[in-house]
Parts: C-alpha cells; structure tokens; sequence
C-alpha cells in the first residue's frame, strides 16, 4: 500500500466521492459546489452549483446527473442539455437533512437523510431510507434506521447501507421494481447506542459514512468518529485499515485501474467551523484490490 498522497486541497466539507468517465466526483457542502477533477487533482473543475447543500451523486441509465439537494429536501436531475430540473421532492418523506444516495443500474435511487438536527446536538432518532423511481416516484424504501448514510449495490443486486450511529451495516435485497426485501445485517461492530448525543458517541466502535465495494466483496468504510478507513468482509471482520490523521468521511476506488482509493477528510463535521474555514482536502492512496459494484 501507498503513502497518502494530497491531490485536492482547501475545500470546506468533501463527500460523496464518485468515479465517473475517468474523473473523480465529490460534492463540497458549504461551496454549495459540486467539482470534477482528474485522477490526479488536475483539470479541476466546476460540474454544478446546489444552492441548498449538494449531496450524494449519481447517474441514471442514460447518462443524466443525479445529486442530493440536502436543505431542501429535492433530488435534482441534469439534462443532456445542462438544464438541472428536480427529479424528485422528498421533503414529505424525511425527517432531516438529506445526505447520501446510490442510484441501481435500472435508475432507481436510495437517498439517507439524518433524521435529526445533528448540528445542534438533537437526541438521534431513527429515521427511513427513501427511493426514487427513475420516472420520479417517491417511496419508503425501509424504516427504523440509525442515520442511513453511505451505500453500495454489490453486483448481484444487494444494497448495502452504513447505520452511521448503530455500529453496523445493513443489507437489502433489491427487487427489479426497486422494492428493498429482505433486511438483514451485513456487519456488525457492536450493539446500538441509546440515549443522548453525547451518550450515543460515546457508545460508537464505528461510525460508518461513505464507503465503497471492491471486487472481492470487501467494503472500504470511511469510519467518522475515529479518523480512518476500514476494510470489511460481511459478517464485520475488519481485515485492513488506514489511518489519516484527522476526520475521514468518504471514500471511493477509481483510477484507471480501479485501485486508487480517494478519501474525503477534514478537521471535523461541525457545519460552523467548516462552513468558515477552508479545512477538507481530498486524499489518494493506491490498493491491491480494485472497484467493484455500484457505484
């Protein structure tokens, strides 16, 4: 494994990271920007302007964008043209903030939100994972989840979500409607915190937010609350692990190979003191294992 290696720097808050076309994708909360680049942090440029928080980021079977519009509860869709028009409007479904997604290969979408007022240290609540039709159809997709966050399709069709704050990661079957059967944990780092805030932190081994498979089955999971990223194999075994050095929320392989791993960091989460620094940076390092899955 490689050193860490700095190939975009002076963001405010970096997620949400995709591979797309030969470029890295990755969302900027408080720029209300989303940015492509090149493998190597060049060509930096200015994909799309979210004016209420960009999210998660997708691609429908045709080519058109997909991103999480988080403070106003939308799912907003790209033309070919350059037009962005709302896919979606989830803001009767949800009980907070939007926040990652991952869209199957037939165009359906699967949009966490946080349930919770984290930035003002509210008591978590479980919340619902949301989908979205590709003709725009909003649905409960699955209820009673602690902070749905980062997630993943495997290739033989199983939805893969962190529960951020229930030391775990649950899976789905997905059906050809995008219906989500079959619940079950796919890894477990410990038993579900109750209480507070500050009680539930306390009580978190893992605190899984973006991640991303690869082609033996594994996930790289961006762990929040401890400042690295893990490999995991369903059934919770933590087989490898990098530590960054200060907060780590996401994570993505790409590259030309597939065996470049970028991770999304910065100093902390708290929504003031990223929105007035410029603080996240986004990080390569080279694996042995390359990408699999979506997305």
């Amino acid at each position: 494994m490689s050193a860490l290696t700095t190939i975009i720097s002076g963001m405010s808050f970096l997620e949400c990271p995709r591979w797309h076309e030969g470029r890295i994708w990755v969302s900027d909360f408080y720029t209300n920007r989303v940015f492509s680049a090149d493998a190597d942090g060049t060509g930096l440029r200015t994909e799309l302007e979210v004016p209420n928080q960009p999210g998660g980021l997708g691609w429908l079977p045709d080519g058109r964008l997909l991103v999480v519009s988080a403070r106003d509860f939308t799912l907003l869709r790209r033309e070919h043209d350059g037009r962005v028009v709302v896919h979606a409007d989830l803001s009767g479904h949800v009980n907070g903030n939007l926040n990652d997604m991952v869209v199957d290969r037939l165009g359906h979408a699967y949009v966490g939100n946080f349930g919770f007022d984290i930035g003002a240290g509210s008591d978590p609540i479980p919340t619902n994972l949301v989908s979205v039709d590709p003709d725009g159809t909003v649905a409960e997709a699955a209820d009673g989840l602690h902070f749905p966050n980062g997630s993943v399709i495997t290739d033989d069709n199983v939805l893969v979500v962190g529960e951020t704050f229930a030391n775990r990661m649950t899976a789905f079957d997905i059906e050809d409607s995008g219906q989500l059967t079959n619940q079950r944990i796919w890894a477990k780092f410990g038993e579900v915190p109750a209480g507070d805030f500050a009680t539930v932190l306390s009580q978190v081994k893992v605190a899984p937010d973006g991640c991303c498979l690869d082609a033996e089955g594994a996930l790289w999971v961006a762990d929040a609350l401890n400042g690295r990223v893990i490999r995991v194999q369903e059934g919770g075994d933590i087989v490898d692990e990098i530590q960054v050095g200060s907060g780590v929320y996401a994570c993505m392989l790409g590259g030309d190979d597939g065996r470049t791993l970028f991770l999304c960091t910065a100093p902390d989460f708290d929504p003031a003191a990223r929105a007035s620094t410029h603080e996240s940076d986004l990080l390569t390092v080279r694996v042995s294992v390359p990408h699999g899955g979506r997305p």
